[in-house]
């Protein structure tokens, strides 16, 4: 039995729990005190306790997370009042208009506590912005400044995303050539949290490309069967559990493949996104899994 110990009573290497308090008694109470003194380094025999249950073996892929609390909120700065105006996209706060150069700045701040999401992508442990955020930048960048097709886009380094820390991050689009092309780069820089605005690490160049005015062309369009007639399906059911074997850890916003099908060389995949998400024009981590049947398609 376990002995009920007065608040604050105690012993330099003992623990004491209750079992017996005023309000409270019965199975539950009784459990929830085995359960604490296992926590303190009790060997508790739990045999009786489970009669009928058995050891089952764990799974060898790292569990999926599944979050229950609310995001942190976002504190609300008038952009205006600054000097700047809104961005008008989630992971972006302001925008600027450089003169005289007719170049346009936007900025923002990126932390795991902000945009808990973000963990859903890593790599062998470690949260990375995803690819695809970069292009969902250079989208809305482009549309700022009538350019509303991304001519090129080359990822140069990862961005690193850690917990404690807020990461500037910075999209920077050039004034027009004589053809109307835009330059555009993306820069980040980690600001620790309780530092001033002018310290901390120095700007890192992640994504560097061009922006242009027009249609963009070579569009391939389905004729209307779905899935295409002659596609073999794909069985993709286990598909993350074997990518988190190999160090890819998507998390439950970034677990969007629901079925692939293949013809030829050629892939076809249904892709959705999980949950519920802010607007972007692309979410990242819906053009995130449209990349995964690559991944699917060489560990099936």
């Amino acid at each position: 039995a376990v002995t009920q110990a007065a608040e604050g009573d105690g012993v330099a290497g003992v623990a004491a729990v209750g079992t017996l308090r005023r309000g409270e008694g019965g199975p539950a109470r009784l459990a929830q005190s085995l359960a604490e003194v296992f926590v303190a380094g009790v060997d508790v025999n739990w045999s009786p306790w489970l009669a009928g249950g058995r050891l089952v073996e764990l799974p060898t892929y790292a569990f999926q997370r599944r979050r229950h609390w609310l995001p942190a909120g976002r504190s609300v700065v008038d952009a205006a009042g600054l000097g700047l105006r809104p961005a008008g996209h989630p992971l972006l706060g302001a925008a600027v208009a450089l003169a005289p150069q007719e170049g346009l700045v936007l900025t923002g701040q990126l932390s795991l506590n902000t945009y808990p999401w973000l963990e859903d992508h890593a790599v062998y442990g470690t949260v990375i912005l995803p690819g695809t955020a970069f292009v969902e930048l250079a989208l809305h960048a482009g549309s700022e400044v009538g350019c509303d097709v991304v001519e090129e886009l080359t990822l140069e380094r990862p961005l690193v995303l850690s917990r404690g820390a807020s990461t500037s991050v910075q999209v920077s689009v050039g004034a027009p050539d004589g053809a109307g092309r835009r330059t555009i780069s993306v820069h980040s820089r980690v600001q620790d949290a309780d530092a001033d605005l002018d310290a901390g690490t120095e700007w890192v160049r992640h994504a560097v490309g061009a922006l242009v005015d027009g249609v963009s062309g070579g569009v391939e369009r389905l004729d209307g069967v779905w899935p295409p007639a002659g596609a073999e399906r794909v069985d993709v059911a286990d598909a993350y559990e074997t990518l988190a074997g190999l160090g890819y850890g998507y998390g439950p916003v970034f677990q969007g493949l629901r079925a692939v099908w293949r013809d030829g060389d050629d892939l076809f995949a249904d892709v959705q996104l999980p949950a519920e998400a802010d607007e972007f024009g692309v979410h990242p981590a819906l053009l995130d899994a449209a990349l995964h049947p690559l991944l699917a398609g060489e560990i099936v």
